[in-house]
């Protein structure tokens, strides 16, 4: 997995370094997020805005909230709501 941590219920992952290599760890976040429990928090630190990926948390059912930190580094804060 990506460099991330756990604090409670709130998992923190930064994937920049990796889509700056060029690679696309969508589908790998979307299988951690699918194994965690309900009521967990993502906040998930990209280089860019990430349109795939928000649009995926949005198709199931998480609201996606985007700030842009600074250049080239963008935040993206989701809750699991519920089991998909």
């Amino acid at each position: 997995m990506s460099n991330y941590q756990i604090v409670d219920k709130k998992v923190i992952m930064d994937v920049r370094e990796r889509v700056a290599k060029g690679e696309h760890p969508r589908r790998e976040l979307l299988n951690f997020i699918n194994a965690a429990p309900v009521g967990t928090i993502f906040e998930i630190h990209l280089p860019h805005r990430g349109e795939p990926l928000i649009a995926s948390l949005q198709s199931l059912g998480m609201n996606v909230i985007v700030n842009e930190l600074e250049p080239m580094h963008f935040r993206l804060m989701a809750v699991k709501l519920n089991e998909f």
